[in-house]
């Protein structure tokens, strides 16, 4: 028998290949899967069930490619209800791979399809689960997704997904092994571990929502505490996963096309397109298309496109490092952005080479950010997540997180400077790169954000510990 985890870090996402005696079971895969098919053909062995815990909210999967290629089933758990031909399996039902059984186990709570698949070994011992959003190492699903097609609050789904842990996983050995669909990162639930694998037996003692005195009560208010809204594309994201999708390779060539400066230009103007730029940010602040959006490659690439473009549908023309014009398509294929249109050949030199109008990014080190706040009061807009700012900050900062930018755009200055930053420099030039796609040209990037800004000693708030924060 063998598990083999596939991480996506981006996605703070977990695929699983199984394998017993040449046949192969591959769970929520990811939307390119060849990776999955080559991995079979090693062991010469071929790919059996594809098991489905969900339907994912924050990629789309590639259950339905994946299916084409190998012939095998596609198998959900109770209510799931796919456009497509798919095994609904029943509570309990066992599937035989090789030596192995895999059981399925319905646990609704986070969407009430979702079904946690139990590995037997070959003597029938409980071996692992296989928790999707259900349990996450130190978190647990998150019940307001699919309050609307569920036709539940997020109160009754939580109060379900209580039921779904206590009767149906903390009833297993502590030995079992759980591996989850999400690591840290993720935004399909609000505290995860960095660690992607753990026993049961150990998240029952430091998961705070497997706690064994814990009331149903406490349960649904302390899960449901401090829940931010989903990012826009979610649902946008289910709808593919349930209803069908191209597959990876028209979306491919079709958003692989070379541009010449003019084409591309030409393009943008005649699709209105979105022009995203994913170099380094370093690159892009010393110059960049105008009005052309800056998320790179190297950071959450795909959940930031998600969360700020939100629209899977909307037509995207893209800026990338020569070699990586392709990982950018399949990685925003990955969440659903189909609609790429092709790329800036020889990318952004060749339009500065054509004399091409182009914009840059005012940005300063930290040091010379302290002399500047010291000779006279600038404001100061602080990106980070809301819990990283209350942690610490630079005095008389404002907290506007990236994710919800758009509904702070009123509080930034239209005429005066201002400076922004966020943990690293990453999310300050995202922001920087969306507030000037809105006309607002007037903002300081402090590189290196807060970490340079506290290594240059700028007078900054009281540290409090995050893990006391709610």
């Amino acid at each position: 028998m063998k598990i083999e985890q596939i991480y996506t870090g981006c996605l703070a996402q977990g695929a699983y290949y199984i394998e017993s005696k040449g046949e192969v079971a591959i769970i929520d895969p990811l939307r390119e899967v060849n990776p999955y098919i080559k991995r079979a053909k090693m062991d010469d062995a071929k790919i059996k069930y594809i098991f489905e815990t969900h339907f994912h909210a924050d990629f789309v999967s590639g259950h339905l490619t994946l299916a084409k290629e190998t012939k095998a089933p596609i198998i959900y758990g109770p209510n799931a209800n796919p456009s497509f031909e798919a095994i609904i399996a029943e509570d309990g039902q066992q599937f035989k791979l090789g030596e192995i059984t895999i059981v399925a186990l319905h646990t609704p709570g986070h969407t009430m399809e979702s079904t946690t698949y139990l590995l037997r070994d070959k003597d029938g011992k409980d071996h692992a689960i296989f928790s999707g959003d259900t349990l996450f190492l130190g978190d647990v699903g998150r019940p307001d997704l699919a309050q609307k097609a569920a036709d539940m609050t997020q109160e009754q789904l939580a109060g379900t997904l209580y039921d779904s842990l206590r009767n149906k996983i903390m009833a297993l050995s502590d030995e079992v092994i759980v591996y989850p669909a999400h690591g840290a990162g993720s935004a399909c639930g609000k505290n995860m571990m960095k660690e992607t694998v753990d026993t049961l037996g150990n998240q029952k003692k430091i998961n705070y929502a497997l706690r064994a005195d814990m009331t149903k009560q406490e349960f649904v208010q302390e899960v449901t505490d401090g829940l931010l809204p989903p990012p826009q594309y979610f649902p946008l994201n289910v709808k593919m996963n349930k209803e069908g999708y191209d597959d990876i390779d028209v979306v491919l060539k079709r958003g692989t096309q070379a541009l010449s400066p003019d084409a591309f230009e030409a393009a943008a103007n005649e699709t209105n397109a979105i022009v995203l730029d994913v170099r380094h940010q370093n690159d892009f602040a010393k110059g960049h298309v105008p009005r052309s959006i800056f998320i790179g490659l190297d950071g959450s690439f795909a959940p930031w496109v998600g969360a700020l473009i939100a629209d899977v549908k909307q037509p995207i023309l893209f800026i990338a490092p020569k070699g990586r014009e392709e990982e950018t398509v399949t990685r925003l294929s990955r969440v659903g952005f189909d609609n790429t249109l092709g790329y800036l050949e020889g990318g952004f030199d060749a339009w500065r080479t054509a004399s091409k109008e182009y914009d840059s990014v005012n940005s300063v080190n930290a040091t010379v950010f302290k002399i500047m706040l010291e000779e006279e009061e600038t404001p100061v807009f602080d990106v980070r997540k809301k819990s990283e700012y209350v942690s610490e900050h630079v005095d008389g900062a404002y907290n506007t997180p990236l994710d919800f930018l758009n509904d702070h755009l009123a509080e930034f200055p239209n005429e005066d400077i201002f400076f922004i930053h966020c943990a690293g420099g990453y999310r300050s030039m995202i922001a920087a790169s969306v507030l000037k796609s809105r006309g607002i040209h007037n903002a300081i990037d402090i590189a290196g954000g807060f970490k340079a800004i506290k290594e240059a000693r700028v007078s900054v708030s009281d540290y409090v510990c995050p893990s006391t924060l709610k």
